[in-house]
């Protein structure tokens, strides 16, 4: 639903409802979690999740499946985005989650600039960014409002 950033509208209020009665529909009809299959593993979503994709660890070896929450922040300081990942039961991506996100999910963004979890090495009182409109990557300010999603990993055994 809304993050308490955002402004309320009555179009924001309508969309709330609407994802609210398609998660009412969901549990009535038993789609709370949906399995994937990945080759020889089975991976559970949550309602409202997507998958992304695999991250490589070292060597080039599968290390983790990246997921997607459901939910978006709006007007959110770097801070305050790291908090709301956090309520929502995940993390900020950092820069190489963004692109395989931008690669994979795009659809899932707005075509506008997402906080990601890593901080500028030259200068901490910078964070990096995602723009989901064009792939570029950039940074601002932490004290500055972005847009925020949350994603959560599973880990490869």
């Amino acid at each position: 639903l809304m993050s308490q950033t955002e402004k309320i509208t009555l179009k924001s209020i309508k969309a709330s409802l609407n994802q609210l009665t398609d998660q009412v529909a969901a549990f009535e009809a038993g789609q709370i979690r949906r399995a994937i299959d990945l080759k020889g593993r089975t991976l559970v979503l949550e309602l409202g999740e997507h998958y992304a994709g695999v991250i490589l660890g070292a060597e080039g070896s599968p290390d983790y499946d990246l997921i997607l929450i459901d939910g978006e922040a709006n007007d959110i300081t770097w801070e305050g985005a790291k908090e709301w990942a956090h309520e929502a039961g995940g993390q900020l991506p950092d820069r190489r989650e963004q692109s395989l996100l931008y690669a994979n999910l795009k659809e899932k963004f707005q075509g506008a600039w997402y906080w990601s979890s890593e901080q500028l090495v030259s200068d901490e009182s910078f964070a990096w960014l995602q723009d989901f409109g064009n792939g570029l990557q950039g940074y601002d300010h932490k004290h500055d409002t972005c847009r925020a999603r949350a994603v959560r990993r599973s880990i490869i055994k």
